[in-house]
């Protein structure tokens, strides 16, 4: 079923980005059917994609990380340090630990692979429209898995160099959040979305949307999931 959007709602605009014609026409059209996508852009590798996205300044991008001239971890860095208010939605065949991490830790708001089904995929996109992050259950396994690695090593690494993520984990502290936003980033971490958290401390989920947003501008992290991520670490380097 399709959703009801009201005629002067604006729709999410959206640049598919993957080197298989096929694969990139078919998504394409799959998203032009819904009343609340319009697709403004194709770009079959990565250079394509970052042009794309600067010219046009989608709210989205669909990222293959498997791509000619600039792969797709490469690109979304591009992407997210320079326009923030788009968001890249890794859509991939790609499923390795360390392929997963990076594009993760390069700004990636949501990682499906390419056996999702078509709701799923369509789903996902509204999700972060509403501010969601949005992995499928295997890959944030494989997020927190790697994460455990890297924790047990002493390790974080970060495309910022091989020491920028020990750091900002060191410097990750929550003594600025009040004790509504304390409870919220705990839900996070438990892997909750913006509805569920609502729904649990009977907030309105704009509202949730709203706190999840201070959250991350008091925490300085990048995207929902390095906010989870980052907490996760904390809390386990707290006495008990």
């Amino acid at each position: 079923m399709q959703p009801q959007v009201p005629s002067e709602a604006p729709r999410t605009r959206i640049v598919v980005a993957d080197d298989q014609s096929l694969v990139r026409r078919g998504t394409a059209l799959l998203l032009s059917m819904e009343p609340d996508f319009v697709v403004v852009g194709e770009a079959a590798d990565g250079v394509e994609a970052v042009e794309l996205a600067l010219r046009l300044r989608p709210d989205v991008v669909l990222m293959d990380l498997h791509m000619p001239r600039k792969g797709g971890v490469a690109a979304t860095r591009d992407i997210t340090s320079t326009l923030p208010g788009t968001q890249v939605l890794v859509l991939t065949t790609l499923n390795d630990d360390e392929t997963v991490f990076e594009a993760v830790r390069a700004g990636a708001q949501g990682y499906l692979l390419k056996d999702a089904s078509e709701q799923e995929l369509l789903e996902t996109i509204r999700a972060l429209r509403r501010g969601e992050s949005r992995l499928t259950p295997q890959i944030a396994r494989k997020v927190m898995d790697q994460f455990r690695r890297l924790a047990a090593h002493g390790s974080y690494p970060s495309a910022e160099g091989p020491n920028a993520g020990a750091a900002r984990v060191q410097e990750f502290s929550t003594e600025s959040l009040n004790d509504k936003e304390e409870k919220i980033l705990r839900l996070i971490t438990e892997g909750m979305s913006n509805r569920q958290i609502g729904n649990t401390l009977f907030l309105a989920e704009g509202t949730v949307k709203n706190y999840v947003s201070r959250i991350m501008e008091k925490l300085h992290a990048n995207t929902r999931t390095e906010l989870a991520v980052l907490s996760a670490r904390h809390s386990r380097g707290r006495p008990s």
